[in-house]
């Protein structure tokens, strides 16, 4: 299987280096036709999230693995204007069967830092969409993607994986159950209006908050967020001077530069005169300079800080997590046999088509020294003539089945050449 996975997450990689390859779905969109040049990468899809960036591709018959790699690290380095060398201290890289049970546990969320988080198999759906949007998803990522979102699918409803889930928004709720006790009658500020900010916030709705500010650089979001959740909203040159009022603040925008410094988080903590604030700070990049955290009374947390209480969670789905697996081993069998087919069938069937045009080219070529036949006789020539096509097919067929069987693709390959395949197949 010549498909890829590199990537970097919250395992191999901290937060300060994950912010430095983040990419947002503009610069996705421009960034996948860069990735698939069609040399190296036949396919590519590109999945970034606060907690993963992963480039998932096909590569062609003219390149190999190493090329792959090197042409995907050189993209990423490139694009995201960082050192190769500070790339290669933090990426891994999946092949073949590891690729798909990678796709699968990721999209299954057995990768999270969350075990059995919804949002990721959201974030993969985008990821999917805009690549097939751009055309860079084939036929065998279309069909590895749309199989990893019905195995995301088996895990959840066979096994108790999801069961309680907690999402990085619900264990932020938690931390600020932990600072003020009782959430009701507290003000809620939510930088951002994006998907993650929205289930922070309902969330936080959950839990009691009945008093939320939102902002945001476009005010019609804000606007939107607010009437849908009964909250208020504010315009972003106001923020600063509503910033006193918040005992909790959610950030999650796609800004590039700190939203929160450490200068207007001390003047709204001195204005809060000794009151508690607690801000987490859920944007990658980060949005809340970390500098703000040593600040009295100021409780501030980012995506690693959440990590800690994640792994509970994680520890507590470990037997269902064993479900899951077994689930996904499944899968990739199957996913084996269907990429087999995907690979055959169109080989087989331009071999076919290839032999019953010669045959057909040189029955027309020679029909005029038959002579007058009956329609009985065409009928028994066109029956003769598909029995000897068939006779000559066989063995070809059988022996490139047995090759791919055997991991002899590049025996394969050369069948096709010497019948001239390649167009149709």
């Amino acid at each position: 299987m010549q498909i890829v996975v590199v990537g970097l997450n919250h395992k191999t990689a901290p937060l300060d280096v994950r912010e430095r390859f983040a990419f947002t779905d503009d610069m996705c969109a421009r960034a996948l036709h860069e990735l698939v040049d069609r040399r190296t990468l036949r396919e590519g899809i590109i999945v970034s999230t606060c907690n993963r960036v992963e480039v998932l591709a096909t590569y062609t018959e003219a390149a190999d693995l190493n090329d792959a790699v090197g042409h995907i690290k050189d993209f990423l380095s490139a694009h995201r204007h960082v050192a190769p060398d500070l790339l290669d201290d933090y990426v891994y890289v999946h092949h073949g069967a590891e690729a798909v049970r990678h796709l699968f546990r990721v999209a299954a969320s057995l990768d999270s830092m969350v075990v059995g988080e919804p949002q990721i198999l959201g974030q993969v759906r985008r990821a999917y969409a805009l690549a097939h949007r751009e055309g860079t998803a084939g036929r065998v990522l279309n069909n590895l993607v749309h199989t990893a979102f019905r195995v995301a699918k088996r895990v959840r409803t066979q096994t108790g994986i999801a069961a309680s889930a907690v999402s990085i928004a619900s264990v932020a709720v938690r931390l600020a159950r932990q600072t003020f006790t009782s959430l009701e009658d507290r003000t809620v500020l939510l930088v951002g209006a994006g998907e993650m900010a929205e289930v922070a916030l309902r969330h936080l709705i959950d839990a009691g908050t009945n008093r939320i500010l939102i902002v945001n650089r476009t005010d019609d979001k804000a606007h939107e967020l607010a009437a849908n959740v009964g909250g208020t909203a504010i315009p972003f040159s106001d923020f600063a001077d509503r910033l006193p009022e918040a005992d909790i603040v959610i950030c999650s925008t796609t800004a590039y530069d700190y939203v929160i410094t450490p200068e207007l988080a001390a003047r709204a903590m001195h204005t809060r005169a000794g009151q508690s604030a607690f801000y987490i700070d859920i944007s990658v990049p980060r949005n809340v300079d970390p500098a703000t955290g040593e600040i009295e009374n100021l409780f501030v947390f980012d995506l690693d800080d959440l990590q800690s209480v994640a792994a509970t969670n994680q520890r507590k789905r470990q037997m269902e997590a064993v479900r899951a697996e077994e689930i996904i081993d499944a899968e990739i069998c199957g996913f084996r046999e269907q990429l087999r087919h995907l690979d055959l069938g169109p080989t087989v069937g331009a071999l076919r088509q290839k032999l019953d045009q010669i045959a057909c080219d040189e029955y027309a070529r020679q029909r005029s020294r038959l002579g007058t036949l009956t329609p009985e006789q065409e009928h028994a020539i066109q029956v003769m003539l598909a029995s000897v096509v068939g006779k000559i097919a066989h063995p070809v067929i059988h022996r490139l089945r047995r090759s791919y069987d055997t991991g002899e693709a590049e025996n394969v390959q050369v069948w096709r050449d010497i019948f001239g395949l390649e167009e149709q197949s």
